[in-house]
């Protein structure tokens, strides 16, 4: 009783075509290629990271990146490598922001 209803022409698809054979193909389309992120390899040494700490009483990775002028995530390596290497200590912090002291 009801057929097929013909769809919108917005709601058409437009990028089909049907071959010799009934076989449906896909038009050709430009393939838009996005941009492959390039990753920088951005390291501190321990002696440029400790100069960064020298003169800060409380620690944090944020302070770090920002003396240092690396990305958090940067400093943030830096941090974890000296606490398990013993020159730092956690004191304090919550919900992931994280206090340190210089161990002396």
């Amino acid at each position: 009783m009801g057929g097929n209803k013909n769809k919108p022409a917005a709601k058409q698809d437009k990028g089909t075509a049907v071959g010799p054979a009934g076989e449906i193909k896909q038009a050709a389309k430009e393939e838009k290629k996005k941009p492959q992120r390039q990753k920088l390899a951005v390291t501190i040494d321990e002696n440029q990271g400790m100069k960064a700490i020298q003169g800060m009483k409380a620690i944090t990775v944020q302070s770090v990146a920002k003396a240092a002028g690396v990305k958090i995530s940067v400093a943030n390596a830096l941090v974890r490598t000296l606490e398990t290497k013993g020159l730092l200590k956690k004191v304090g912090g919550y919900s992931g922001h994280n206090v340190y002291a210089r161990v002396t």
